[in-house]
């Protein structure tokens, strides 16, 4: 899986397919990142951590709310995508620090942070309570932690369309997060964590347009092994564009949603 993980996220290009869906055809009017931010509750001045931090939309997407007193890390297991967020807050004046940092081995002292933030990227971990572990670690007493997610349905009508190429697709899917979802969050949390709160952000997918959903799919980390053939692909595209054609649009749950805790150690 690790292996897996770190081809997927070798560059931005996956990743950037799927915000592109989720950009153009969310039924959401309100942003997701700034969902997000809305939560980040911290004083004027404090020091956070963001763990894979990817394209570092997160802070792209509220570079007009940013207190100037906030010093900000950015870190990622590959240099690829922290050179995508570099890139991608070049223009802002904000400024960041940029770290290849491996989740399960922090490299700061403890206590060195108000808050951690950690979106989407728990669930793909190896050692998820040996992060957890250094999160609290890293957090200052009463910190504040910050993860989001998925949940265990989270883009079924989207995964049932490749299932009659890939049998049984959908269950790999879903183990693949289920390390750490909505459904189990809270109780894997609360070994390290106090305070826990679950925040679920109302939103759905209607897709109109055959190319963006299929580079959504091909993007796929569990299609990485056994990659559909150009046949595969030509069947798929077709059904996709039949299912738009006969109902106007296919319509594709999403479930996400974040926690917020506070260290634990005070």
């Amino acid at each position: 899986m690790q292996n897996s993980v770190a081809q997927q996220y070798q560059t931005s290009a996956n990743l950037d397919a799927r915000i592109a869906v989720h950009a153009r055809f969310s039924t959401n009017p309100y942003p997701w990142m700034r969902w997000v931010f809305d939560h980040l509750t911290l004083p004027p001045v404090c020091r956070v951590l963001e763990l894979g931090a990817g394209t570092a939309s997160l802070w792209a997407t509220n570079q007009d709310r940013i207190p100037a007193g906030w010093d900000i890390t950015l870190s990622d297991a590959s240099p690829g995508m922290l050179a995508q967020a570099r890139a991608a807050l070049s223009a802002v004046a904000h400024p960041f620090a940029f770290e290849v940092v491996d989740a399960q081995a922090i490299p700061y002292a403890d206590g060195a942070f108000d808050a951690v933030i950690a979106n989407h990227m728990l669930y793909h971990v190896p050692d998820l309570p040996r992060v957890l572990a250094e999160m609290r670690r890293v957090l200052k007493p009463d910190g504040l932690l910050m993860t989001s997610t998925v949940g265990a349905r989270a883009m079924a009508e989207m995964w049932a369309l490749v299932e009659p190429f890939r049998p049984g697709l959908w269950e790999r899917v879903r183990v693949l997060t289920a390390n750490f979802n909505l459904e189990n969050g809270v109780a894997q949390l609360a070994v390290y964590f106090k305070g826990i709160e679950r925040f679920d952000y109302a939103d759905g997918l209607i897709v109109t347009e055959v190319e963006p959903l299929l580079a959504y799919i091909l993007s796929a980390q569990t299609l990485q092994k056994q990659p559909l053939s150009q046949a595969e692909r030509l069947a798929l595209q077709s059904e996709i564009a039949a299912r738009i054609t006969a109902e106007g649009a296919i319509h594709i749950t999403k479930v996400a949603g974040l926690f917020v805790a506070r260290n634990s150690i005070t």
